[in-house]
């Protein structure tokens, strides 16, 4: 059974195209494989804090030497670690933010990525992600034009640090599907839609 942890990170509700199309996938998936299992989360409702000063001394503290100060502070970051690492694939949807993604989605990546949990660090000092074996598909929503061939693809500072982010902690299959030039007009929104939507259906048997 596959277990799919579907995140959206828009504060828009019903106009947000992420939003749109990161459920549009999940349930045309669950249409075709009825038995999966699906967990929720809307990090643009009801965003995580961002991590403080008592977060960061918990996480450098042993369980069993925190105080029931330092405990509190690291509870939530690890049930959504817990979370995270229960699901086997990943459906999130992130609208593109002065070029990378918003504060809230942002503060919920600090909470994952966890030395010990997400990644380790090995006895030469290098890096090992910890989450393996997982797919990850990222729906995005951006006004522009950021596509390869576009004046504007050096300015993409979201895909690239979405991908080197989740590939810190192991995961190396991302998929992303951009819907772009969104504020460029109703035949150029349009066009987008139309190409998610068939993005979807292609992706959704290979997935």
């Amino acid at each position: 059974m596959t277990h799919i942890l579907h995140i959206d990170s828009s504060p828009r509700g019903e106009r947000s195209f992420s939003r749109r199309f990161s459920n549009e996938f999940v349930k045309l998936w669950q249409k075709i494989n009825p038995d999966t299992q699906v967990t929720y989360r809307d990090l643009g409702h009801n965003p995580v804090p961002h991590v403080t000063e008592e977060w960061i001394a918990s996480v450098f503290t042993p369980p069993e030497a925190r105080t029931p100060e330092l405990a509190k502070a690291i509870e939530l970051s690890d049930s959504l670690v817990d979370e995270f690492l229960t699901a086997d694939r990943y459906v999130i949807g992130v609208p593109m933010y002065n070029l990378n993604v918003p504060s809230t989605f942002k503060a919920y990546i600090d909470q994952i990525i966890r030395a010990g949990r997400t990644f380790s660090v090995t006895e030469q000092g290098s890096f090992e992600g910890l989450v393996k074996g997982k797919k990850m598909l990222i729906v995005t929503a951006r006004g522009g034009s950021f596509a390869p061939d576009s004046p504007t693809a050096l300015s993409d500072y979201q895909e690239p640090y979405l991908r080197a982010v989740f590939e810190f902690i192991g995961i190396n299959n991302i998929s992303f599907i951009h819907l772009e030039n969104l504020a460029a007009g109703d035949a150029f929104k349009e066009n987008a839609v139309v190409k998610a939507s068939e993005k979807i259906t292609q992706l959704v048997d290979n997935w």
